[in-house]
């Protein structure tokens, strides 16, 4: 079965299965606490910092495009009545951007008590990071990756913390190739993205294992099949595939759910490590449960990164 065909086959089957799912509702409050939101300023992100800072936390929007960010900041801070809602710029493309952004969180902030990694980009054609890495896995998993490994101090000092990372049930789709891991042999925009949303996922649970004792507990999550501007790249059939479902498709609003019960469910500070859709624990692929890949992506990561993090 080709990438657009297991597109489609999970697309149809993930939208019928959002339009029926169960609504899920907390009142729990932040107050005292914050948090950081990568890919804030549009989308499942921007709904899931208006949430929380309607539950009273600081939120710290980190984003690319400022002018944007700024936008949806004054649109927030209207909406929640919470004041507290800041801007940083953040290219999960450039590894100096995040350094930088890094930087000034760990000087300016005494804590950070949940992290959500939700920006990313989907099913782009052909390119590369600042770095040199390919897009997808550049942003969508080494970005955060970084991201992570700067603040994990800080987080730690934070606990009891959480570290949310945003994937996808495309993770199924993808394989880790180690040997073609930027795609530089060939590319094909399904699989590479497949294969992004896969290494959020062994990251996720690889971490939970790293971090256990310290308060810090990690969620990998599938928001559902939303209409946003991240589907900006998809090719024509899949474009037309969306128009036909839209119906069955989630707003950022509900899509945003499964993000905020990860970050605030009081029951999931006891769990680590896991995998959620709609709301509740969901099954992964079998290759997203491979401790050896898992470990073997972390030190791979690590490399590309130039960095080391025992």
């Amino acid at each position: 079965m080709s990438g657009i065909e297991r597109w489609k086959e999970t697309f149809f089957c993930i939208s019928c299965r959002n339009f029926f799912c169960r609504p899920w509702s907390s009142d729990a409050r932040l107050d005292g606490k914050t948090v950081i939101i990568t890919g804030a300023n549009t989308g499942i992100g921007k709904e899931t910092a208006l949430d929380l800072a309607r539950r009273g936390a600081r939120i710290i929007m980190a984003c690319r495009d400022m002018e944007k960010a700024e936008g949806a900041q004054e649109e927030i801070i209207a909406e929640s009545g919470n004041e507290n809602i800041i801007v940083k710029k953040l290219d999960l493309s450039d590894t100096k951007t995040i350094r930088e952004f890094a930087e000034q969180i760990n000087k300016e902030e005494s804590q950070v008590n949940i992290l959500i990694n939700n920006a990313g980009i989907m099913m782009c054609p052909y390119s590369k990071t600042k770095d040199g890495f390919e897009m997808q896995f550049g942003v969508n998993h080494l970005g955060h990756f970084l991201l992570v490994h700067l603040l994990i101090d800080l987080i730690k000092k934070s606990s009891p913390a959480r570290i949310v990372n945003v994937a996808s049930v495309a993770h199924s789709w993808g394989t880790m190739n180690f040997e073609d891991i930027n795609s530089e042999k060939s590319y094909d925009s399904v699989k590479a993205y497949g294969q992004s949303k896969l290494a959020n996922i062994l990251f996720t649970r690889e971490l939970a294992q790293r971090l256990e004792g310290t308060g810090v507990t990690t969620y990998a999550l599938h928001p559902g099949i939303v209409n946003t501007e991240l589907g900006r790249h998809l090719n024509c059939a899949m474009k037309i595939a969306m128009q036909v479902v839209k119906p069955f498709t989630k707003s950022s609003i509900k899509g945003a759910q499964t993000s905020i019960y990860c970050a605030v469910e009081p029951e999931l500070q006891k769990e680590t490590g896991g995998y959620y859709s709609d709301c509740a624990p969901a099954s992964s692929s079998q290759n997203a449960t491979d401790v050896e890949v898992a470990k073997k992506l972390w030190d791979i990561s690590c490399q590309m990164l130039g960095i080391t993090w025992d």
